[in-house]
């Protein structure tokens, strides 16, 4: 097993993954101790059997830079293809600023190729590559060196195998003619907003039970300088202080040092130093702020009027419609989709796009009354009215 260690190693491996139509990537990382990913290994693989065709990335050795793989991301030629991309994404887009494109997540079009939700790598491998997978080393320290044989065996087969994941999802999404389908689901994981943090509305985050201007406005202030806080420190937010604390704070809105340290559930390094001050000043910011500009929660959702035998039949037909086109329900529509369209929402993912094509025209005939559902042996069918 080759490990790279170097710019001019990676740089070499990068230039001879031109050459082919693809590369398989995948990242370990380790992120219970920061606010950002640590990213820890970089894992590669291109056609073919021989020994220097998969490489292990080791980024965390001094003076290498990742701006080979940069720039390989930056090669319309080369189908860049991960597994679950979202958090490897998130990785090099705050450390490198960039996405690699073009892109192919295979979790992703296995849901459109009838895979069932969310399928994990293990059970491709287990169905497509007819392959065994260790998983003993799943819950490694990454960060650790030097890495065991078994480390780098598990990490390398996070890419080996995901080659003829790649064929055979690639090839039956070209059969289907479906692979628009996975592009319009992954240009929101090439979408910056998508990994962008707006300290201002981490608020949303938060689940409280009342719907007070003034106490959301003091939760508001507070997961702010949360979020603000962590960031900056690299630290995760939990350990600034967690959700039930911020809401406890919102609610008995100490004053002062002593204040704080009356607190129930208030972490103990978060009463004295930066963190304690900023908290008394972001209570004291909800305090004084402004009527007119209290946040409002969307109560949208809660003010629809909902026709539960609609949103039933909404089901079945999403079920059958499924079914039909071998596609998972969830990537078609969330339970809160169907839930809207009952409700008389129509700006719902559900209806537009390949989503309209393959369920949600008939989802707005069945509200019409256009069309009603039939059972024929163990099928349910659309028949029109």
């Amino acid at each position: 097993m080759i490990t790279i260690t170097t710019t001019e190693g990676l740089a070499a491996f990068c230039e001879k993954a031109r050459r082919h139509p693809y590369v398989t990537i995948d990242t370990e990382f380790l992120r219970e101790r920061t606010y950002y990913s640590k990213l820890c290994l970089i894992q590669m693989a291109v056609r073919g059997d021989a020994e220097d065709d998969a490489v292990l990335v080791d980024p965390l050795v001094g003076g290498l830079s990742l701006e080979p793989l940069y720039d390989l991301f930056r090669d319309q030629g080369v189908v860049k293809v991960f597994h679950a991309a979202r958090q490897d994404l998130e990785i090099f887009f705050v450390e490198g600023g960039v996405f690699p494109e073009p892109l192919f997540d295979t979790q992703v079009a296995a849901m459109v190729c009838g895979f069932g939700e969310q399928a994990g790598y293990e059970t491709l491998v287990r169905k497509i590559a007819k392959q065994p997978l260790d998983k003993t080393s799943r819950f490694t320290d990454w960060s650790h060196r030097p890495l065991s044989e078994a480390q780098k065996a598990y990490a390398l087969a996070d890419v080996t195998h995901l080659r003829d994941i790649y064929e055979h999802l690639a090839a039956k999404l070209d059969k289907t003619g479906r692979t628009p389908w996975v592009e319009e689901e992954l240009s929101v994981l090439t979408d910056p907003a998508t990994y962008t943090v707006h300290p201002e509305e981490a608020w949303k985050r938060v689940k409280t039970r009342t719907n007070s201007g003034r106490f959301l406005a003091i939760v508001k202030e507070l997961a702010q300088f949360r979020e603000t806080y962590a960031r900056d420190n690299n630290v995760p937010r939990s350990r600034v202080f967690k959700d039930d604390a911020l809401l406890e704070l919102a609610s008995t809105k100490p004053a002062s040092a002593q204040d704080l340290g009356r607190s129930r559930l208030l972490l103990r390094e978060a009463r004295k130093g930066p963190i304690a001050d900023g908290i008394l000043a972001a209570i004291a910011a909800g305090q004084a702020a402004d009527p007119k500009h209290f946040p409002k929660p969307d109560l949208t959702r809660d003010k629809l009027q909902v026709n539960p035998a609609l949103a039933d039949l909404l089901r079945v037909l999403l079920k059958a419609k499924s079914d039909g086109a071998d596609v998972a329900s969830k990537l078609i529509a969330t339970s809160a989709d169907l839930d809207a369209i009952a409700g008389g929402e129509r700006d719902v993912q559900a209806l537009k796009g390949w989503r309209r094509t393959v369920f949600g025209a008939d989802a707005l005939r069945l509200c019409k009354g256009e069309v009603g559902l039939v059972v024929k042996g163990e099928s349910v069918q659309v028949f029109e009215i």
